[in-house]
């Protein structure tokens, strides 16, 4: 979130007084904005251009940041969550990388840190999953009756040798690219329509099998 977005997020809140607010990569932000945060964790509560004052009392504030991520990308394979000599170390030393980049008054109004592990490959098909189960849903509310073949997101994983660290962010990326893209372009090409039903199945490309009726 850039300063000039905080007139957005006040009016969101004033709006949504019971909300959930999400700064995602939060060490990107610009400087100013850690003004913002220090004044909404110490006294609850933001002044916007109008002069309203915005409550956030009822908000659930989230931040999440990679600083240290490398750090736990190591402890990948040392019993993350078992609470070992080597888990604690890691944790310390990402503390350690924290109060280098943030304040220690805005670390002091944080309620708790949490850390998590990289997403694993099972994980990761389960995910994949469920955003091919809502690309089957869109597809039918145009009428086309689509099965795409479950191994599919398997078959995305294996080609694209993907990074843990990288997350589920490729992995709807490349369903996009490789499975969402070819769809609309033969939906467009006229290779099936309103009506239809349809198998696809993941080779090198997305391969479309129009079932007859």
């Amino acid at each position: 979130m850039g300063y000039e977005e905080g007139g957005q997020l006040t009016e969101k809140v004033r709006q949504n007084p019971y909300s959930v607010v999400l700064f995602d990569e939060v060490e990107k932000a610009h400087p100013d904005v850690f003004h913002l945060l220090l004044q909404v964790l110490d006294e609850g509560h933001l002044t916007d251009s109008a002069g309203r004052r915005v409550n956030f009392k009822n908000c659930v504030i989230i931040m999440t940041s990679n600083i240290g991520a490398q750090k736990i990308a190591q402890q990948k394979n040392l019993g993350f969550g078992t609470g070992s000599v080597q888990e604690q170390n890691m944790k310390r030393e990402v503390q350690k990388e924290l109060k280098t980049y943030f304040r220690p008054e805005f670390l002091n109004r944080i309620d708790e840190i949490l850390f998590f592990q990289y997403l694993t490959r099972p994980q990761l098909e389960k995910i994949g999953a469920r955003m091919i189960g809502q690309l089957q849903r869109r597809l039918r509310q145009i009428g086309v009756n689509a099965t795409i073949a479950p191994e599919a997101v398997s078959r995305l994983l294996e080609q694209k040798d993907f990074n843990p660290a990288q997350g589920a962010r490729l992995l709807k990326n490349e369903i996009r690219k490789r499975i969402e893209d070819p769809l609309a372009q033969q939906y467009l090409a006229g290779s099936f329509s309103k009506g239809d039903e349809i198998f696809c199945e993941m080779g090198e490309e997305l391969i479309v099998h129009k079932i007859a009726p």
